[in-house]
């Protein structure tokens, strides 16, 4: 699995950039292949995606775009081309305010995406988008704290009550103890 290829842009197509690597032109497919500049060396954030007839480099300017990609991957009903769409037309901020903010409006704008589809990048993506490395925030670890309670068998009405009264700023493991703790009280 490649993270990043760095090298000189030889090429820049409709879809996609090529970059030299001594010697090897690796194709990438971009949001908008039409930000980068020929004969500029750059690195470029790469996710290779495998498919039965299939193995395409996807590029991002950033690892905060490259980690958006792959979320938006994850979402039932949505692939490569719609993700590229919703990154070619808005900046990772405002797509990632809109999904925590519930604004289906916003996201219905961009091609591909439909009433249907934005419900369900909402319903899937919305207190779970981590754009760092192993950066968890707090809406996250608590969800995954009601995942863990939920396939324990616990009810939604109990998990509610003992996730009030958690300290989110501690680790994901440590908050499933202090739920158990704070239940069989």
């Amino acid at each position: 699995m490649y993270n990043y290829i760095q090298g000189a842009i030889t090429e820049i197509e409709p879809t996609n950039i090529t970059v030299d690597v001594s010697g090897v032109g690796y194709q990438i497919v971009t949001p908008n292949p039409y930000d980068y500049e020929v004969g500029k060396a750059l690195k470029v954030f790469v996710l290779q995606l495998v498919r039965e007839d299939d193995i395409t480099l996807y590029g991002f300017k950033t690892q905060k775009e490259k980690q958006l990609f792959m979320q938006l991957l994850s979402v039932k009903g949505i692939g490569p081309k719609s993700a590229l769409a919703v990154l070619a037309s808005a900046k990772v901020e405002e797509i990632v305010k809109a999904i925590e903010s519930a604004d289906a409006k916003y996201l219905n704008r961009f091609p591909g995406i439909g009433p249907k589809a934005s419900q369900q990048i909402i319903l899937d993506l919305k207190g779970k988008i981590s754009l760092g490395p192993i950066t968890l925030t707090k809406a996250t670890r608590l969800s995954e704290v009601e995942d863990a309670l939920r396939a324990l068998g616990y009810k939604a009405r109990e998990i509610d009550r003992v996730t009030k009264k958690l300290d989110a700023s501690k680790d994901t493991a440590t908050l499933i103890k202090d739920a158990l703790r704070l239940i069989a009280q």
